[in-house]
């Protein structure tokens, strides 16, 4: 039976984003305190600015993390789709 109205490739994706234990961990904070930069996200988790910033980028491509330039500044948030992925994956717990 064919499955109608689902794009696999976008859920694959949306799945592979969030698949980490740091990249939930940055979901997580970012619900918290949205607008937070690499480095602020980096040093809240403690985790280094390269590895923060190579997370956040597969998030962004998952369309879980929205950026938003302030000047020099890039500041991050979690989308709609993220909160329910977060509320989703806590159900699994």
């Amino acid at each position: 039976m064919p499955v109608k109205n689902m794009d696999f490739k976008k859920l694959e994706r949306t799945i592979k984003g969030f698949a980490n234990h740091r990249r939930l961990k940055i979901l997580e904070l970012l619900k918290q305190e949205p607008e937070l930069s690499v480095e602020d996200i980096a040093q809240k988790l403690h985790i280094g600015y390269m590895n923060t910033s190579d997370h956040i980028r597969k998030l962004s491509i998952a369309n879980l993390v929205l950026k938003r330039y302030d000047g020099n500044n890039v500041r991050h948030r979690i989308t709609e789709r993220a909160i329910i992925f977060l509320e989703f994956c806590k159900k699994l717990e």
